[in-house]
């Protein structure tokens, strides 16, 4: 998929994407320009179609220990957990996860989010899961 057009000016590659309606664009002037007019929330099955894709192309993998990747079976176990599935439930869980994926420094979002009793509970979760 690649980088997309700002769909606001046409000129520029897009940086950034509307928070209520996804659009591309590429500056502050552009998406002052878009919230002239109302936007909307796409539906959920578009929502959920467009961040898994493009979160997909638009951060690669950096590793820095390969025992870091999770192996197959791991992850099977996680997607399998009605626990996990439980926890991801939790609004205030959802917007930690929601920091780390948008943010410009994940790293630094990630160890503040393991200050959070919710997060830690859900990274106790994981581990429980994928190593029992």
């Amino acid at each position: 998929m690649g980088l997309k057009q700002c769909q606001v000016c046409s000129e520029a590659q897009s940086k950034y994407k509307c928070p209520s309606c996804y659009v591309p664009y590429c500056s502050l002037a552009c998406f002052k320009n878009h919230k002239e007019f109302p936007c909307e929330k796409p539906s959920a099955q578009e929502d959920k179609t467009t961040v898994v894709s493009e979160s997909l192309v638009e951060k690669p993998l950096i590793v820095d220990e390969p025992i870091e990747v999770l192996q197959k079976h791991q992850l099977d176990a996680i997607v399998s957990s009605s626990e996990i599935r439980d926890a991801l439930n939790n609004k205030t869980l959802q917007e930690l996860i929601c920091r780390i994926n948008c943010s410009a420094n994940p790293e630094n979002e990630l160890d503040k989010a393991l200050d959070e009793e919710a997060f830690h509970l859900f990274t106790d979760k994981i581990l429980s899961t994928i190593n029992p």
